[in-house]
């Protein structure tokens, strides 16, 4: 029989008055010190059911593990179970280790408290990654895995990105080579929205690399000779790493002879020693040097070079303009394109050499002490002025190319170096040219005569027509003042009318006041008629002519014939004088009518 029955009995059978019955261990069963001690123990489990909530953050302890779960004790009516799964991160998990466990359910179906680890060490990381952010302290995480753009790496519990480009310094091109490694990183940027978290391991880098670089600018000075590594090759010249700080190499300053390409000199990676020629106040931009640890080519140039002297080398450079030709390494003189040939036409310097081709030339000038020199190649061939009166003496006769016009004239070349002009007078005895094109063209032909000689000033006058017979001797008798030629209007404007006669190289002009007829209209473009010579001009080459003065001049003589006739019958009877008189007096006004109306 239990305790509780026994204590029951001796209350009814002892005689006890009803007022001091206690009924409250008769219906509990339980005498006054057990009931104490339940209700002591129900205010303690009503307290940690009170206080315990979902999504709360607890420490609890493992006290059982099994081949799925750990069985977790937090001081509550019932242990938590939490899958296994939940501490891969930690295979040495044991019983009696402190865990950070989460509530997630206090009661599932079976009435079993439900835990999560992960989800409570979740909450706890998004704290901690947040006060990384702001503090900016270093952090190790895992990295997981690849993804698109970069690498998912664990923090404290979550999933970070780690974009490709703040991996390293470098770019990087095999990302697998660190999935699987733990690495430093530093929180740079928190979206609290979405709950994403950007970590950098090159910002770690840039911040070692910025402290090495004070340490490293501090000692620099102008002078100093360094050792470093091609980093950067750019066709304006190549980026050196001294250790943390980099400085640029100018594509003038890799070498004393002409480089087209930084590559031809150097590569990436490779370790070269330079001369710091310079800096900013704060040393950030370091210009570095590599051919002022050599000998300047100048001071190595033999002394005994002098103007006059024969020099062989390769052009390295073209322009329009000249050839710079590399006569020693490092030493390069020009060859303007005016001593390139004898020849007075200026060409491009690409029509007689080009880059690579060995030439000669000739020192014209030398200058050491700017490092200058002048070279020459036309001089190493004779000049053709040389005894210039005997190949063209004046009146001889030659056959020309003609290279280029002028608006005075023509420049025709005899052979190279020999140019003549002709001018524009001294083409054509008869053509009236505007402009020498209308003429002849670039690189026709063309029979010359010269007609004077100026050695000292190089300078030959041609002329072209003078082959030919002045044809103005014979049209000078042909065209006299007052003669007459058959003419056609070849071109009739407000000033006049352009004559063509029978002779094609003759051409006259006719004032507009001259081309009215006698009906009292105006001769047109393409009409044929009779044209009066009124002036001619052999020297000018210049004939005018007059419509209108041959039918005048004929008017003038009707007038003149009438005139003497009325003189001569001064004897006849007065009747007849009369009459004559008043006939011709009105023949002369219809004559004199005429000529008002011709006016």
């Amino acid at each position: 029989m239990s305790k509780e029955t026994n204590s029951a009995e001796v209350i009814l059978n002892q005689n006890v008055a009803p007022e001091q019955f206690d009924w409250d261990s008769f219906e509990s069963g339980l005498d006054a010190d057990a009931r104490k001690e339940k209700s002591d123990l129900e205010e303690i489990y009503n307290g940690s059911l009170s206080s315990l909530n979902d999504n709360d953050v607890i420490i609890g302890k493992v006290v059982r593990l099994t081949d799925k779960e750990a069985i977790v004790d937090i001081d509550f009516k019932s242990e938590g179970v939490i899958s296994l799964n939940e501490f891969r991160y930690n295979p040495g998990l044991k019983v009696g280790d402190d865990v950070e466990v989460m509530v997630d359910r206090r009661e599932d179906k079976t009435g079993q408290l439900q835990l999560s680890h992960r989800k409570a060490r979740t909450l706890k990381a998004w704290d901690r990654v947040n006060e990384l952010h702001e503090t900016g302290e270093i952090v190790n995480g895992f990295v997981k895995s690849r993804t698109k753009g970069g690498m998912i790496v664990d923090v404290h519990g979550i999933e970070a990105f780690l974009p490709g480009s703040q991996i390293d310094v470098k770019p990087i091109k095999d990302y697998d080579q660190f999935v699987g490694k733990t690495m430093e990183f530093k929180v740079v940027k928190i979206n609290p929205e979405f709950k994403n978290v950007v970590v950098s391991h090159k910002a770690l880098i840039e911040a070692d690399i910025e402290g090495q670089k004070k340490e490293i600018i501090a000692q620099l000075e102008k002078g100093q000779v360094l050792e470093g590594t091609v980093k950067n090759i750019t066709s304006y010249g190549v980026f050196i790493d001294l250790g943390g700080v980099d400085g640029l190499i100018h594509i003038t300053d890799l070498s004393w002879s002409r480089v087209n390409h930084p590559s031809e000199i150097l590569e990436d990676g490779q370790t070269v020693k330079v001369v710091i020629l310079d800096f900013d106040d704060e040393k950030t931009r370091i210009q570095l040097g590599m051919k002022q640890l050599e000998a300047h080519p100048w001071d190595a140039l033999s002394a005994d070079m002098k103007v006059g002297d024969k020099v062989k080398g390769k052009v390295v450079v073209l322009a329009d303009y000249g050839a710079f030709v590399e006569i020693a390494p490092g030493v390069e003189g020009l060859i303007h394109v005016s001593e390139m040939s004898w020849s007075t036409h200026l060409r491009s310097a690409g029509d007689f050499v080009k880059v690579g081709d060995e030439v000669e030339a000739e020192v014209l000038t030398l200058d050491r002490e700017d490092r200058k020199i002048s070279l020459g190649m036309k001089q190493l061939s004779k000049d053709p002025w040389e005894n210039i009166e005997a190949k063209y003496p004046v009146g001889s006769q030659h056959v020309g190319t003609v290279r280029n016009f002028t608006n005075f004239g023509v420049f025709v070349e005899l052979e190279e170096g020999i140019d003549g002009l002709i001018y524009i007078s001294d083409l054509s005895w008869t053509k009236k040219i505007k402009h020498p094109s209308e003429f002849c063209a670039v690189g026709d032909k063309l029979d010359v005569v010269v007609l004077e000689l100026d050695i000292q000033a190089r300078r030959l006058s041609l002329g072209h027509k003078q082959l030919q017979e002045n044809p103005w001797d014979k049209f000078e008798t042909k065209y006299a003042e007052g003669t007459v030629h058959a003419g056609k209007a070849v071109e009739v404007h407000d000033k006049g009318a352009s004559v063509q006669f029978e002779d094609a190289e003759v051409e006259a002009f006719c004032p507009s006041r001259l081309l009215e007829k006698e009906d009292g209209s105006k001769i047109k473009k393409g009409e044929d008629a009779q044209f009066k010579v009124i002036e001619f001009n052999k020297e000018f080459k210049r004939v005018v002519v007059s419509h209108t003065g041959i039918f005048r001049d004929e008017e003038k003589k009707n007038v003149r014939e009438s005139s003497n006739n009325n003189r001569s019958n001064n004897t006849s009877s007065s009747n007849n004088e009369e009459r004559s008189t008043l006939g011709d007096i009105d023949a002369l006004a219809e004559l004199k009518k005429k000529m008002e109306g011709g006016k």
